[in-house]
């Protein structure tokens, strides 16, 4: 598994920042040049993403798997405290994380995720991962990719530019695709609806086991994470204290100086 590393790496103060399910470390940039001089910040490829290797059997990606590696990402830390912040997988991540008994996470941002997720959005996202495209010019792929992230809100130019640089890569025929595992649609396709009822009720056993203070953000058109589950674990688990993005749908970037300023806030107010 790779990870980008920002700051000091001797500070024990560290923030571990984690993706979405088709995007990379990179996402982070801005967040991680903001807080990089107080914070050790520490931002992995997920395995099957960017940097990171493939999995042999893609049976594997799924939830556990992700936890699993995050373990032995802050065993490698040696961190005694941290904070996390987790843009939808990388959410589902750190509730994984923060619901186990001595975990060490202190603060934890959850970005537009939660233990109950819209069935039909989670069928667009799943759709979209298995999708095989490869375009012959970079103008062509970064288009496509402004088109099927049109939900992330308002960017400027230079920052959609940015946001497909980060998942572009160029094959050995010299096509552009995207940088991650085609497999990851695997465990999409193979769900069943027993197996998402059973999972949901798993991720909401372990919110309701957190224990350290949460930040909940969610875009206010989020089709992912509705109002109503945004309103529930306001009341329930770590009790979120929840923010919305105007504009924006899943997800909030965390690009822009707004956004940054809101979780800048709550990690270090």
């Amino acid at each position: 598994m790779a990870y980008k590393e920002w700051g000091d790496p001797r500070n024990p103060n560290v923030l571990v920042c984690v993706h979405g399910v088709t995007r990379v470390s990179d996402d982070f940039d801005d967040l991680a040049r903001e807080l990089s001089d107080v914070y050790r910040v520490v931002c992995p490829d997920v395995v099957g993403r960017g940097r990171s290797d493939w999995l042999r059997n893609p049976a594997y990606y799924l939830l556990p798997q992700y936890v699993s590696d995050m373990v032995t990402l802050l065993a490698r830390l040696d961190a005694d405290k941290l904070d996390w912040v987790g843009t939808s997988m990388g959410g589902l991540i750190g509730i994984g994380l923060a619901g186990l008994e001595g975990n060490p996470i202190r603060r934890l941002v959850l970005n537009d995720i939660g233990p109950t997720l819209s069935h039909a959005a989670l069928e667009r996202i799943g759709a979209y991962v298995s999708q095989q495209v490869r375009f012959d010019a970079r103008e062509e792929a970064e288009k496509y990719i402004r088109d099927v992230m049109v939900t992330f809100g308002p960017h400027a130019d230079h920052q959609w530019k940015k946001l497909a640089d980060d998942v572009l890569r160029q094959d050995a025929d010299g096509k552009w695709i995207r940088h991650y595992d085609p497999h990851l649609a695997l465990p999409f396709k193979s769900s069943t609806v027993e197996a998402a009822a059973h999972a949901e009720a798993m991720l909401w056993a372990a919110y309701d086991a957190i224990r350290c203070p949460t930040l909940l953000m969610r875009g206010a058109q989020s089709d992912l994470l509705t109002h109503e589950t945004a309103q529930e674990m306001t009341r329930r688990g770590p009790k979120a204290s929840l923010v919305e993005i105007a504009g924006v749908g899943h997800a909030p970037t965390l690009m822009h100086g707004d956004q940054i300023a809101i979780v800048q806030k709550f990690l270090l107010g």
